[in-house]
């Protein structure tokens, strides 16, 4: 028994490092390229200056993310970091801390609110003197207010700029788009997803994007932050195509876009002397009769041990699986 005790404990001890050498995110797909002359956003200040200012409400918000699908998805409503002092918004009663749900002219159509770019731009597409009928959230109370907007006087300071990765179905990197970009596009500030990257194999550069392109629709949804692009991208099923609107250069671009997935690939072969099971939250694994036959799986890769000795793992590859897409070329004209 003593003997048979010191195989099994040898079994646990030796073989318990070999879940470890799983991966457990994706590797980086091997093809991806970012051009450095897209690596640093426009020099467009002098343009941005030169917008119509909009209207003023003297609110500043900021994105409400409460959760990582809220990251991803966008929050319910919008949350408001500062209120300006005897500013048409400090009139109505709004206070820091309050959640923009709806919004919208009195005598309008009125809108929900996900997104800090569509406060904005409600700001910038009103005329001043409209009144704006505002529902919002404070303390878990929806109450209602009415803001008169006035002229703003002044520019908004310039946004910082974010990069955003997709490599699991697309292989493409982007970024927020600039002031400038995003209200060619009719959206407000922090709107909009510029292409700064893509693989050699996404499948849509075969269906005709470019670097930089500038996308604002996906489907009927406006592009108010890229997430909303790539919420639409995880959501999407294996065969659903997505229909992207946006721009190139002075252009109006559609494109008809599919998806791909991330291909499989033979790691390794060998012959471990003894397999054990082992538990963790982050995989998946199971064994019988003291790892005769066993497999583990992590979201990235996985392993299969037969007979203690012959040992088979795979998983993720570092590029995306080929799509055959003929060419499409773009159409549309601006509106």
């Amino acid at each position: 028994m003593k003997l048979w005790n010191l195989v099994f404990a040898a079994a646990f001890v030796s073989c318990g490092s070999l879940g470890g050498k799983l991966a457990e995110e994706p590797p980086p797909l091997v093809d991806m390229e970012e051009p450095l002359e897209l690596f640093d956003e426009p020099q467009d200040e002098a343009l941005r200056v030169a917008l119509p200012t909009g209207g003023f409400t003297g609110i500043y918000v900021d994105d409400q993310a409460g959760s990582l699908d809220d990251l991803v998805q966008g929050g319910e409503g919008v949350v408001v970091t500062r209120v300006v002092e005897n500013s048409p918004a400090a009139f109505a009663g709004l206070e820091a801390g309050d959640i923009l749900l709806e919004a919208g002219p009195v005598d309008g159509p009125v809108r929900e609110l996900k997104w800090s770019s569509e406060w904005r731009e409600l700001e910038l597409s009103t005329a001043p003197g409209t009144r704006l009928f505002v529902l919002f959230d404070r303390a878990e109370s929806e109450r209602e207010a009415e803001i008169v907007l006035e002229q703003r006087l002044d520019h908004d300071q310039r946004g910082e700029t974010e990069r955003f990765r997709e490599e699991d179905r697309v292989g493409i990197v982007l970024r927020t788009a600039t002031e400038v970009e995003a209200r060619r596009g009719a959206l407000g500030p922090g709107g909009g997803a510029v292409v700064v990257g893509m693989a050699q194999g996404s499948p849509w550069r075969g269906s005709g994007l470019r670097f930089g392109d500038m996308l604002t629709r996906v489907g009927d949804r406006d592009i108010a932050h890229p997430r909303v692009l790539l919420e639409a991208i995880a959501a999407a099923s294996p065969d659903d195509r997505l229909r992207l609107e946006g721009f190139r250069d002075a252009s109006a671009i559609s494109l008809d876009v599919p998806l791909s997935r991330r291909g499989s690939e033979l790691n390794e072969v060998f012959i471990p002397p003894l397999f054990s099971p082992e538990s963790r939250a982050d995989r998946s694994e199971w064994s019988v009769l003291l790892g005769l036959f066993g497999y583990e799986e992590t979201k990235a890769a996985w392993e299969f041990t037969f007979l203690w000795f012959l040992s088979f793992s795979g998983g993720d590859a570092d590029r995306l699986e080929e799509l055959e897409e003929p060419d499409v070329g773009t159409s549309g004209e601006r509106p």
